[in-house]
């Protein structure tokens, strides 16, 4: 019974990818001694994009927002943009000791400039009665509300920093609270340093055909810069939702709200995080945000769904342009749209189509868009 449970376990635990993207997975159990039960998961998976703009393509071919590179060079110069990595692509390992003991150690082949390829860490954490110790999701989010999309990035607006962290965490029922190394703190001079951990508290519960969760964050954002140092406590508060209307149809989203913890409104700013605060002469100024997404789905039968989602994230950074911190060139709102066909030839294959649409508009109101298309083979063991 034990080891079913694991593998069951195991299961959900390599089928859930990224943004939502689930498939049937299967484990393969490691004979590893009496008291101790081990399955290895992960899958392969090829991502193909085709940017019909400006090259918004970056590691696993998820879109980006920005026009621009790291460079300045503007990526909408040219049309036309084929590209295709297997980068996404996973291994994991986890092991049960009779003891109670869990522990998981996860990794994938994404990275950025000379890491692209190289194995980086996803998860690697411990379990104990409610306890866990180590680098996992972030406690402020969750994946109720995610719409299933291909782009390995995502949707903008997603609950809470949607990313992996260092923390120690309690969960009891459906309440979890963490100590977490914040998400990102930036200040638009560059001056921030992480001065206290980040505080997040979680509620996840379902009733009959609703799923809900809610969360919140409150995480510290100080200035330094060797002579002058000021602080400001941010926070951040979000809410997802998922509405099984039917066997076949569903409605998700997710809502989020920030003053000075922007690292916790995925996909803000210019791609991924917007700055936290600014500095008016030497005090910290926070800066408010919000976002959110809707989506809905469609399973169709056999292994096949289709997806339809929208998200969009802004931040009010008139004062910061008013004090010349940021000009009106700064990216104030990103908008992104998704809309996917998934399907499952056999057992343990996932493929999938898909269209992304994404827009960023400045302060001044300039727009930038970019459409692009997106395939994906995954094969899951």
């Amino acid at each position: 019974m034990q080891s079913n449970k694991l593998r069951l376990a195991i299961r959900a635990t390599a089928a859930t990818v990224v943004m939502g993207v689930a498939s049937q997975a299967s484990a393969l159990t490691l004979n590893v001694g009496d008291d101790v039960e081990a399955s290895l998961y992960g899958y392969a998976r090829l991502n193909m994009s085709y940017d019909l703009d400006g090259n918004r393509a970056v590691s696993t071919r998820a879109g980006t927002f920005s026009p621009v590179d790291a460079d300045g060079n503007n990526l909408d110069a040219t049309e036309g943009h084929f590209g295709a990595d297997v980068q996404q692509s996973r291994l994991g390992i986890k092991v049960n000791h009779s003891s109670g003991v869990a522990i998981t150690v996860e990794g994938d082949f994404r990275g950025s400039g000379n890491s692209a390829g190289s194995l980086r860490i996803r998860h690697a954490y411990g379990e104990y009665k409610g306890f866990m110790a180590g680098r996992n999701w972030s406690n402020s989010i969750s994946f109720v509300g995610a719409t299933p999309v291909l782009d390995f990035d995502g949707l903008a607006g997603s609950m809470g920093s949607w990313d992996r962290t260092e923390q120690l965490r309690y969960t009891t029922g459906p309440l979890s609270f963490s100590i977490e190394d914040p998400s990102s703190q930036a200040i638009v001079d560059g001056s921030g340093r992480t001065g206290a951990p980040a505080l997040t508290a979680r509620f996840e519960n379902s009733v009959d055909a609703v799923s809900f969760a809610l969360s919140g964050v409150v995480s510290q954002v100080t200035s330094d810069d060797g002579t002058n140092d000021d602080s400001a406590m941010g926070y951040a508060v979000s809410g997802a939702a998922k509405f099984a209307l039917s066997d076949m149809f569903s409605i998700q989203g997710s809502v989020t709200a920030t003053d000075g913890a922007t690292g916790y409104l995925w996909r803000s700013g210019s791609n991924y995080y917007g700055n936290s605060a600014y500095l008016d002469g030497n005090s910290v100024e926070t800066i408010s945000a919000y976002g959110g997404n809707v989506g809905v789905s469609m399973a169709l039968g056999g292994g096949r769904s289709i997806n339809l989602a929208y998200g969009m994230t802004t931040q009010d950074l008139d004062d910061a342009v008013a004090n010349s911190s940021l000009t009106n060139a700064a990216p104030e709102t990103n908008q992104n749209v998704f809309l996917n066909y998934m399907w499952t030839p056999v057992q343990n294959v996932m493929m999938g189509v898909e269209y992304g649409y994404f827009d960023q508009e400045t302060v001044a109101g300039d727009s930038s868009d970019a459409n692009r298309l997106l395939f994906a083979a995954q094969y899951n063991f």
